[in-house]
């Protein structure tokens, strides 16, 4: 892919090409043995790039998600990978060159409950799931009880932060402590193509939320007569970041096929749509001045967000034509801004919506499949070997970091690892103890007999004529039957594509040349 981006002459064969190396990979990955998968694709390596520098270490599991290789990901044998992974099966080690190595969980632990009492496994990716949206559903219930809160500030007894507030800008402040800390190690370990649109969405709600407590915290500073005005812009902010906290949602319970999906689709539209905006940003440029040197042409003006103003009116389809009627040369110049957008701007993106929506749909499950390996291999990138998830991310980075990096107050490895395990397992004894209890008891591999004699035994299926001859209920495969023809008989029929069509063709007479030979010398003989 590097090569098709940077040789356009050539795109369409090094994307060919990129598309076989998928499915060579893809093919590897089959015939490799089963107990060698899990070796195979998470284990990490460094390569020699293109300038000659050394990369970072990645896995092959890892580089086809930085690529988006939906053919290789959507296989059976990496999302089995993907599928230990989420599940906790594969956990991450670091070795003595302080580099990441996967592991099977159950070489590490004893398959019983305090054997799986471990604060690693608040790490798993699953869990880590679970415990997000039930801390992002407490979020949503917490600011709606705190945009309420200005029906209350008209008393003079209740123009302080309040309970619900100081929850909303303590676990904003986590969300924004812990956004920072992912971006800081994904640009330092991984690489710029870990961020996505969502990053984006999670930057423009961190400054909302900053932006909205810094004016809470000037009102509460500022003198009597200006308090009012800084509360009610701190308010104003807070009220603006609805839209945004509820649109994470998405992200939140992207886990499940049909939302993540959805979201698949509203990534790659807006993608899509970088083309009309940039049509749009330039056009709109050019019309604005141009109406603003309309409107300055009798020597007076208005102020530039008037024009701004009407030309947005005319983009959502409520053009206000009277603003011109005193300029020909204005009219008509906002007739035209209105054609351009109405006609060929606004079409330019439904097609491109269309085509982002069918290129979605269309592979749908391929996509989806590579969307959650990529979600999954996120949560366990950054390397981390103490997870706090946020809100009590805030803990950590006051009472236990301090002693890994403050050269006063630095304990040993061994003592620091102490600390974690006694704080975290005061903090989430009853998560833990949830996990531990499902793990022991509901385990896959422990209890799969069960699990095979409630799905039922249909060994000895395959050999009925109706698995081994099935119908198919197609009307463009009528009276057609499956073939009884060795597939190395078939083949001798098609045309071999390792050779030009020349070669074949001079191939072709050379045989039938020898056929007349043969010929001729079986009738000279007679």
């Amino acid at each position: 892919m590097w090569d098709a981006n940077h040789n356009p002459a050539d795109h369409g064969e090094n994307l060919g090409r990129a598309i076989a190396c998928e499915v060579l990979a893809r093919r590897i990955v089959y015939l490799a043995e089963p107990d060698r998968l899990c070796a195979i694709m998470s284990t990490r390596y460094r390569h020699r790039q293109v300038d000659g520098d050394v990369s970072e270490m990645s896995s092959a599991l890892e580089m086809a998600i930085d690529q988006h290789c939906i053919i290789f990901l959507s296989s059976t044998e990496a999302q089995t990978v993907i599928d230990d992974l989420w599940t906790g099966e594969l956990v991450q080690k670091n070795n003595e060159h302080d580099e990441i190595e996967y592991i099977p969980f159950n070489e590490t632990r004893r398959h019983d409950f305090y054997g799986h009492l471990d604060i690693s496994r608040l790490s798993v990716p699953r869990y880590q799931n679970i415990f997000r949206i039930v801390v992002w559903l407490f979020f949503l219930v917490v600011y709606s009880q705190a945009v309420r809160e200005p029906l209350e500030r008209l008393d003079e007894a209740h123009r302080s932060l309040d309970s619900w507030e100081i929850v909303l800008y303590v676990m904003s402040l986590s969300f924004i402590v812990e956004n920072v800390h992912k971006s800081y190690v994904l640009l330092r370990f991984v690489t710029w193509r870990a961020f996505t649109f969502w990053s984006a969405i999670a930057f423009i709600t961190d400054s909302i939320l900053l932006a909205a407590f810094t004016l809470r915290v000037i009102g509460l500073q500022a003198p009597q007569d200006q308090e009012a005005i800084y509360r009610l812009r701190s308010f104003q902010v807070l009220s603006f970041v609805s839209p945004f906290i509820w649109m994470k949602l998405v992200t939140i319970f992207d886990g499940y096929k049909y939302i993540g999906t959805m979201q698949i689709c509203v990534s790659r539209m807006l993608k899509e749509s970088g083309i009309f905006f940039a049509l749009l940003s330039v056009l709109a440029i050019g019309f604005a001045q141009g109406l603003y040197a309309v409107d300055a042409s009798d020597g007076s003006t208005e102020p530039p967000s008037t024009v701004v103003n009407v030309l947005v009116q005319a983009l959502l389809g409520s053009p206000d034509f009277g603003k011109f009627d005193a300029s020909t040369a204005g009219l008509l110049l906002y007739y035209l801004w209105n054609t351009v957008t109405a006609i060929v701007l606004l079409n330019v993106l439904i097609s491109l919506f269309s085509s982002a929506y069918s290129d979605v749909v269309d592979d749908a499950e391929a996509q989806y499949l590579a969307f959650f390996a990529s979600k999954t291999v996120e949560m366990i990138r950054a390397p981390d070997s103490y997870v706090y998830p946020a809100p009590f991310n805030l803990i950590e980075a006051i009472f236990v970091a301090p002693f890994e990096f403050v050269p006063l107050a630095k304990l040993s490895p061994a003592h620091y690892a102490r600390l974690n395990r006694v704080v975290m397992g005061g903090i989430f004894l009853i998560p833990l103890a949830t996990i531990a209890f499902y793990e022991s008891t509901f385990d896959r591999r422990k209890h799969k007999w069960m699990n095979a004699w409630f799905r039922g035994n249909d060994e000895g299926e395959e050999d009925r004529p109706e698995y081994r001859d099935p119908s198919v209920d197609d009307p463009a495969c009528d009276g057609l039957v499956i073939s009884k023809i060795p597939f190395e008989e078939l083949i001798k029929v098609f045309p071999k594509t390792s050779q030009s069509s020349e070669a074949t063709i001079l191939k072709e007479l050379n045989e039938i040349k020898q056929q007349l030979s043969d010929i001729q010398r079986a009738l000279g003989h007679r």
